[in-house]
């Protein structure tokens, strides 16, 4: 689905202790506020007021509901009176959807002339939520707590950050990877438990012979390649005069599309060392298809195939641009150090400056023909990069604050898609505690989430999180994730 057509049911707490009026009003406002969330950009969908919930059975029977229905990506909670927390035991120990507690009042502030004890007693979100928190600690439930005047922007931003990842956690629940073939030889990060992935994660995770896919190339019509060529002259620059191997491109990306879409894939994987019956190694393919939304992962890496796909559903409707993306080589020039990312050919146009243009040229690896590729630089901005990694027993995401910057140099002989960042506070400090942390080669590169996205995804899914930023010092991580290690061990 795509990201507006899920729905976040908000669910308000109160009791019949107050009498029919304090609840009228109660669900009066809870009605208007969603109304009102709904009206804001900062919200990227649906806020469904369902009950002002008062009794065990009401509270057990919407999370039921919830939780059988496939639009419903979360459940918002809002205490607006006093709302026993025992109650709500029953409702939360079957809760199988992401979960947020809103913090707030329908009020911004104290009103000096009319407080009196009929209001306190209607406007007791101060003493409501306490209570309601407490029950989730003790719980151990997995929660998104967000406090604040619900009306303020910063409050709606971070509540449409979590609807994000709470919809990443749905299309991961239901995610399927495509493998066509299996790793590069002998990489150990790209290896993983496939059943953990899936008991944990929910992604199904299968391989598809690359024979297959060269029969599925060697029926797709010229008509078709014809339409897809005109996509490509519409969205992209040609800066070669060879069609042909361009057409041969678009002969794999309709290819594998189809071979995606027959069995309800939305991300996959390849590697160039099987390649048997192609002529060429996916290039302009992959990054087109990439940029229709599907997850890719070079060298066989289903892991950041599949959280390509996640992170691209959850940014729906943002400008900035997720793509795969590896960690090419470094300028360590003294006071002037940064990372230039690239890969092979696989960078997703949606993160171009410019518009990308189409070259070919010759790969030096993989023994196959001179690939066309799509050839740009990144854009500036803030951004993260993310890598998902089995440590054995546990899956671990780590998620790096970076700065890409505009190329300090031209690299006229690079004919790839490339974006260069810097990290805070330097990136030999950053390189050290990515490589302590055991983050990976490739990664998801997003200008739209930030780390509070990925931790409230990692949150909800059950996962190490490690957020490595302009603050974090090398003894402090080496103490965090030895500290992790053994708690992560007993779980």
């Amino acid at each position: 689905m795509s990201l507006k057509n899920y729905e976040f049911w908000f669910v308000v707490g109160s009791q019949f202790l107050y009498g029919d009026e304090v609840l009228e009003t109660v669900a009066k406002r809870a009605e208007e506020m969603a109304s009102e969330l709904n009206n804001s950009e900062k919200i990227p969908c649906k806020v469904v007021y369902k009950v002002t919930a008062k009794t065990q059975k009401e509270i057990s029977d919407v999370i039921a509901d919830a939780n059988r229905d496939e639009k419903c990506a979360g459940i918002i909670t809002w205490c607006h009176t006093f709302s026993p927390s025992k109650m709500w035991i029953n409702g939360f120990v079957s809760l199988q959807k992401p979960y947020c507690h809103l913090a707030t009042q329908y009020n911004a502030e104290i009103p000096n002339e009319e407080i009196d004890m009929d209001f306190m007693n209607l406007n007791q979100a101060a003493h409501g939520d306490r209570e309601h928190g407490f029950i989730t600690a003790r719980l151990r439930m997995p929660r998104k707590i967000i406090a604040g005047y619900w009306k303020d922007e910063n409050v709606r931003e971070r509540l449409g950050g979590w609807m994000r990842a709470a919809v990443g956690a749905a299309v991961s629940r239901s995610l399927k990877v495509m493998r066509f073939g299996d790793n590069m030889r002998e990489v150990a990060v790209t290896e993983g438990d496939k059943v953990e992935v899936q008991a944990k994660l929910g992604w199904q995770v299968n391989t598809w012979p690359v024979g297959e896919l060269v029969a599925e190339m060697n029926a797709v019509t010229d008509s078709e390649i014809d339409s897809l060529m005109a996509e490509y002259a519409q969205q992209y620059d040609f800066a070669t005069d060879d069609t042909e191997t361009v057409r041969y491109q678009a002969r794999e990306e309709i290819a594998i599309k189809k071979m995606l879409d027959k069995e309800g894939c939305k991300a996959f994987s390849n590697t160039f060392q099987d390649l048997v019956g192609m002529k060429q190694l996916p290039g302009i393919a992959s990054q087109h298809l990439m940029s229709k939304g599907y997850g890719y992962g070079g060298e066989g890496d289903w892991k950041v195939a599949a959280m390509t796909a996640i992170m691209k559903e959850m940014s729906e409707g943002l400008s900035g641009g997720t793509t795969f993306m590896e960690d090419y080589t470094y300028h360590l020039a003294p006071q002037n150090e940064y990372s230039l990312g690239a890969h092979m050919l696989e960078v997703c146009p949606s993160v171009a400056a410019d518009k990308p243009r189409i070259e070919v040229h010759p790969l030096g690896i993989g023994n196959r023909e001179d690939p066309a590729r799509l050839v740009f630089e990144g854009r500036e901005g803030k951004a993260i990069v993310v890598s998902l990694v089995d440590m054995g027993g546990r899956l671990r995401m780590i998620c790096q604050d970076i700065e890409c910057v505009k190329p300090i140099m031209d690299m006229p002989n690079l004919p790839v898609a490339r974006v260069m960042w810097k990290v805070e506070p330097s990136l030999s400090e950053g390189i050290e505690a990515w490589i302590t942390a055991a983050g990976a080669h490739h990664t998801v590169l997003s200008y739209d989430l930030t780390a509070e996205h990925m931790r409230d995804f990692a949150r909800i899914m059950g996962i190490e999180f490690v957020h490595l930023n302009k603050d974090t010092k090398i003894e402090k991580l080496e103490q965090e994730l030895f500290i992790s290690d053994l708690v992560w061990k007993l779980r």
